[in-house]
């Protein structure tokens, strides 16, 4: 299900170029719109987590899957700012954000011993990253041969695939709740309010925030600075796909990682590691190979820094409601992808180069790096539990 709706949202860059082309709309109304989405995409998370913490995934997943399909059918023939705003910018990313990483992760969380939950989160987030890769390729393909009408349409066709997956989660009846493991149930609301008193779940936020800026930066203007470059755009294409593939192996490794070092460091390491890939790039004479090893480089840590932020998520607060804490960070990650899309292209259009975007991208990955050195891992002795 990942795959689907990821490999939706990871791609939508490949479009920008074509609609602007055929439309005449503008490089910054088109990025208004993607960060729009990435902004939707992020506040509805918590809100399906708890509907889905409390009534079950599978209706969320199936109403996500139907509304995702509807907003990318709906792209062709609404052509205008306005029109992509509401496509792309609320139903496309309402519905991918229905299914994904927090329903997912917080559906499979309570079902599975807390020393698996981390590699399983890396597997479920390995799903989105295969969806980049694959369809990244394959919609540039039928973007030139047919046009991004045709594309985006087989998109939407693609995206319905979702709506029988979705029965697999149904909740069946006399089914138990997600464990407490030891932590009291006072609702969802005293829940927020222990969680939102924390310093460590903040500054787990402040570096989604960071890293949110970082990813929808590059998905939505990756393909305009190959074009600037002057390469073809083939290289986005492939770019995009390898980010994909590594972040597969990524995924994998950091939640493998997440089961025997402590998270913390993991996600610092990463961050910390992207400040370094942007300032070789940056250095670097832009050719296909330089993307393709910085796009190769950047795969590992693309969104990986997902199974450690949902593990510490659910080390800290248990698994019963963490579909909504969880969103929350997903929240926060989204409030920087909408920075992070809109603010490329106005410095595309002010500048003619994404230059300052580069070099904000560096210092923010540099502050991310070092929030999550006081975070700690373990809950407060204080809190009360279960006998």
């Amino acid at each position: 299900m990942l795959m689907l709706t990821m490999g939706a949202r990871q791609t939508t860059g490949l479009f920008v170029a074509p609609i602007h082309l055929d439309t005449g709309v503008g490089i910054a109304t088109i990025s208004l719109a993607l960060a729009i989405g990435q902004f939707v995409w992020g506040a509805v998370q918590p809100v399906f987590g708890a509907i889905a913490d409390r009534h079950g995934p599978e209706p969320v997943l199936v109403a996500g899957g139907l509304l995702l399909a509807a907003g990318l059918a709906l792209v062709p023939l609404l052509p205008t700012g306005t029109g992509l705003m509401l496509t792309l910018g609320v139903m496309t990313a309402a519905g991918a954000g229905a299914g994904s990483f927090s329903i997912l992760i917080g559906a499979t969380a309570g079902r599975l011993p807390a020393e698996r939950r981390s590699f399983a989160a890396g597997f479920i987030n390995a799903g989105g990253s295969l969806g980049q890769f694959v369809f990244a390729p394959l919609l540039q393909l039928v973007i030139g041969a047919a046009g991004w009408t045709v594309a985006m349409l087989g998109m939407a066709a693609t995206s319905l695939l979702t709506v029988p997956l979705a029965r697999l989660f149904r909740r069946r009846p006399g089914e138990a709740p997600l464990a407490h493991e030891g932590i009291e149930d006072r609702g969802l609301r005293h829940q927020l309010g222990v969680a939102l008193r924390d310093r460590s779940y903040w500054l787990l936020h402040l570096g989604f925030f960071t890293c949110g800026v970082h990813v929808a930066f590059l998905v939505t203007h990756l393909p305009g600075e190959v074009a600037l470059c002057g390469l073809p755009a083939s290289v986005s294409a492939v770019s995009i796909a390898l980010i994909g593939l590594f972040n597969i192996a990524g995924s994998l490794l950091a939640g493998k990682l997440g089961e025997r070092i402590r998270m913390k460091w993991i996600l610092a390491a990463m961050y910390a590691s992207r400040a370094l890939l942007i300032a070789l790039f940056l250095l670097a004479p832009k050719t296909a190979l330089t993307f393709y090893l910085f796009a190769a480089g950047l795969g590992f840590t693309w969104l990986a820094t997902v199974p450690p932020t949902a593990g510490l998520v659910g080390k800290l607060f248990g698994p019963r409601y963490l579909g909504t804490l969880f969103g929350l960070t997903l929240l926060s990650h989204q409030v920087g992808g909408f920075f992070g899309a809109w603010l490329g292209g106005i410095a595309l259009e002010r500048s003619g180069s994404y230059a300052w975007m580069w070099y904000a991208d560096m210092g923010l990955a540099l502050v991310a790096a070092l929030a999550h050195v006081p975070v700690r891992e373990s809950r407060p002795a204080s809190r009360p539990a279960t006998a």
